[in-house]
């Protein structure tokens, strides 16, 4: 049996599951996302994520028909209905049915649609012996442009910067903003560790404000360590002892290598380690419950 997709205010099953080829998301990339996880049941910092996604849409002026409470129910339920405890979910919010033209006024009904399935970015082995990334030419959105910020449908700045990294043998690539100060992968935050120091680019460098990103600066505070939000070169990253990314999907990544430059010994570093197994009991144990 296939999933069932919440979809305009009913379960569908995925295969029934569409959108009108004249809506603004398809024509023009035209909308908002969030992903988040549950865990054992419980899903992790909805309300943040949730927050999130209606900021993202009220700066691109886009109007979600459903309250937060709403929604919140909405994205529950979709993981109950389809039985699932460890999973990662999409919430997507489109602008609606237009016509060709840009205008988004003519779109009177926004759609709203949530998925919850299984997803798994990276093999359990890389976040062992750690990944390779290397910088990317694709630079980051300007914030003047589209801000990085707004977690919106048009994602091509992203692709296009994965694509350069595959060509280049790497799964994941590093950005620069317009500067070539580091914003961020292409999916995922990044932070460096030097001399028991944890450094991460701030939100005006181009960087999404990630809630992983979040809650690992929360991590290594209550580790002790100093956590500083400031604007990093490449330099920095080669020059550090440790390196990872942070994202939903990816959770905490450890980075071995970053243009061929070997991070630290080669391999996930102990400072990393220790955020890593934080997070992993935090998970486990917070969250809203799905089934009561």
């Amino acid at each position: 049996m296939g999933l069932l997709v919440y979809l305009n205010g009913k379960m569908v099953p995925e295969e029934e599951a569409k959108i009108s080829i004249f809506d603004h998301a398809v024509l023009y990339g035209d909308g908002v996302f969030e992903g988040l996880r549950s865990y054992n049941g419980k899903i992790f910092k909805l309300d943040e994520h949730l927050e999130r996604l209606y900021i993202s849409a009220k700066a691109i002026m886009l109007k979600i028909p459903l309250e937060f409470s709403e929604m919140r129910k909405a994205v529950i339920e979709t993981v109950k209905v389809n039985n699932l405890k460890d999973s990662y979910i999409r919430i997507v919010v489109t602008r609606g049915i237009g016509d060709l033209g840009l205008d988004p006024t003519i779109c009177k009904n926004q759609s709203v649609f949530i998925i919850a399935s299984k997803l798994q970015l990276y093999s359990e082995s890389f976040y062992e012996k750690g990944l390779e990334i290397v910088t990317v030419p694709t630079r980051r959105n300007l914030c003047e442009s589209l801000n990085p910020a707004i977690k919106s449908l048009n994602y091509l700045n992203n692709i296009l910067a994965k694509i350069e990294a595959m060509n280049c043998g790497a799964m994941e690539g590093l950005m620069l903003n317009n500067e070539g100060y580091i914003s961020e992968c292409t999916g995922e935050n990044v932070f460096i560790i030097k001399k028991k120091k944890v450094f991460t680019p701030p939100v005006y460098a181009g960087t999404l404000p990630g809630i992983t990103r979040e809650v690992v600066i929360e991590i290594v505070k209550n580790m002790g360590l100093e956590v500083k939000e400031m604007l990093l070169t490449r330099y920095d990253l080669y020059s550090c002892d440790e390196c990872f990314i942070t994202g939903t999907a990816a959770e905490i990544m450890p980075v071995t290598c970053v243009d061929k430059r070997i991070i630290g010994e080669g391999k996930q570093g102990p400072i990393t380690k220790k955020i890593r197994e934080s997070f992993r009991r935090l998970v486990d144990t917070e969250g809203v419950p799905v089934y009561e």
